[in-house]
């Protein structure tokens, strides 16, 4: 302990001008001293490290990779002294607790949760997804939003973060909706279509309600609307915001080619199957081409083979444009309230009325 204090003084007071050999060797001191203390003393010295900013990092490290997690969750989770490099490898190759240690930082950068999401176990997703410091990319919204189909609380923690992209939340309230409606038409099945019908009203008015908070929604709703000012808006608008990933763009030009509702040009885009929105392409009057960029969008996440892309295109060259027209005014009708005539039949692979209200 006394050799410990002394050589962390001495490094202390050498910051900043040691050599690399000389780190290294401090690096190797400290080590092999930490490895030699007792665990009681350890862990102690571990809590009085995470709370000293300017702690050598060589020796905050020591205790980070320390193989018993009593000794290296107080620094992981609060010292200022591990960089990201440090925190990847340690979620890299150390266990849950470690892990869960992690994911109780302050602060948690993308890199760091890509690893955390990737490896960690419930109680680490968890931790994480309800971290309001901690920051996520796209995949790793992805990868939360699969897993919370089968995880109501994961659900629940993701749902509420404010920085959630909004194409991942509505993929969430879409997952989030037909747990719910299992779950209560597994009581009441003579309830499947009224469940259905409500869930879907809610969750189009909670929608709503975000889409008029969102400025990338406002950004794209002014700049589609120029474009039908100049008589400029058309097929290739939805093409090259499908092929750029631009969700709110994409789907307010398919919703007015396709003379839709935006709710439902955006359930389309997000929908697994691909029927539903090849229906509102159609409507669209949109070419196979723009049909399979709004397919390969990876707000979707279908990741369809060739041989997908190859049936999509049989049937959506088999689907008329009347009878997509002819779903959409059935869907219409159904959301108003209205007595309408069943809509014909589609191709086999295009999604049905109960599809898109799904």
């Amino acid at each position: 302990m006394r050799a410990l204090t002394r050589i962390t003084d001495l490094f202390v007071a050498g910051a900043g001008r040691h050599s690399k050999q000389q780190i290294e060797l401090f690096n190797e001191v400290f080590k092999t001293l930490v490895a030699v203390i007792e665990l009681e003393t350890r862990i102690k010295l571990s809590r009085h490290l995470a709370t000293i900013p300017d702690a050598p990092s060589a020796l905050v490290r020591a205790f980070a990779f320390d193989d018993t997690v009593a000794v290296a969750a107080p620094v992981l989770s609060e010292s200022a002294a591990l960089s990201d490099s440090d925190l990847v490898a340690s979620a890299s190759t150390q266990g849950q607790g470690h892990l869960h240690a992690i994911a109780r930082r302050r602060t948690l950068s993308e890199v760091i949760t890509e690893v955390l999401i990737e490896r960690g176990e419930p109680n680490v997703v968890h931790t994480v997804a309800k971290n309001e410091g901690a920051q996520f990319s796209d995949g790793s919204f992805r990868e939360l939003v699969a897993r919370a189909g089968d995880d109501a609380q994961l659900a629940l923690h993701v749902g509420m973060r404010h920085d959630i992209p909004r194409h991942h939340f509505l993929k969430l309230l879409e997952t989030a909706s037909a747990s719910v409606c299992a779950r209560i038409v597994a009581a009441n099945p003579q309830y499947v279509d009224t469940v259905q019908d409500a869930v879907t009203e809610v969750i189009d008015d909670i929608n709503s309600e975000i889409r008029k908070q969102s400025p990338d929604h406002a950004r794209a709703k002014s700049r589609v609307k120029r474009l039908q000012n100049w008589h400029e808006l058309n097929e290739s608008n939805v093409h090259l915001a499908a092929r750029s990933q631009n969700f709110e763009q994409a789907a307010v030009s398919l919703s007015v080619l396709a003379c839709c509702p935006i709710e439902m040009a955006e359930r389309a885009i997000l929908n697994e199957n691909p029927g539903v929105v090849q229906v509102i392409a159609k409507a669209a009057d949109c070419s196979w081409a723009t049909v399979k960029e709004l397919l390969l969008m990876n707000a979707a996440d279908r990741r369809m083979s060739e041989a997908d892309l190859a049936g999509a295109r049989e049937n959506y060259q088999r689907l008329e444009i009347q009878t997509a027209r002819r779903v959409v005014e059935f869907y219409e009708a159904r959301r108003d309230g209205r007595t309408v005539d069943s809509p014909p039949i589609a191709p086999r692979a295009s999604a049905s009325p109960e599809a898109l209200a799904s």
